[in-house]
């Protein structure tokens, strides 16, 4: 199951509206390539208040984080200036007890926002 269906599954289960807004476009290079909405969004989920972009990983949260702040900053400003949200997911397995043996799939969610103009994230 990759990161996406992970997500969804979640939203879904928490009773949300979501749909997967990434594309997949075989012809892009000789194995083809994955395309964001506006670069920085993979799944759109719907609340009675907000729209909110989601993009999701596995374990590479940094780097999603980095893109997210740093290399597509315009992207998320614009995204954030509306009455909109921006969500990290970034899946990764942890011990279900302290010393046992059993993994467990579990999110890592950032919460992105404006403040004065700079992107800031604090983690949910």
């Amino acid at each position: 199951m990759t990161p996406t269906q992970r997500t969804m599954r979640l939203l879904r289960d928490q009773g949300q509206i979501c749909w997967i807004v990434e594309r997949f476009i075989a012809q892009a290079g000789p194995h083809g390539k994955r395309i964001d909405l506006f670069n920085i969004i993979d799944i759109i989920a719907l609340t009675a208040h907000s729209t909110i972009g989601i993009q999701s990983c596995g374990s590479d949260f940094a780097a999603h984080l980095q893109k997210l702040t740093v290399e597509k900053a315009d992207e998320t400003i614009t995204w954030l200036t509306g009455p909109r949200e921006l969500h990290l997911y970034g899946w990764r397995k942890v011990k279900m007890k302290r010393g046992g043996k059993a993994l467990r799939w579990r999110p890592r969610i950032a919460l992105i926002t404006l403040k004065n103009e700079a992107i800031i994230y604090a983690e949910l």
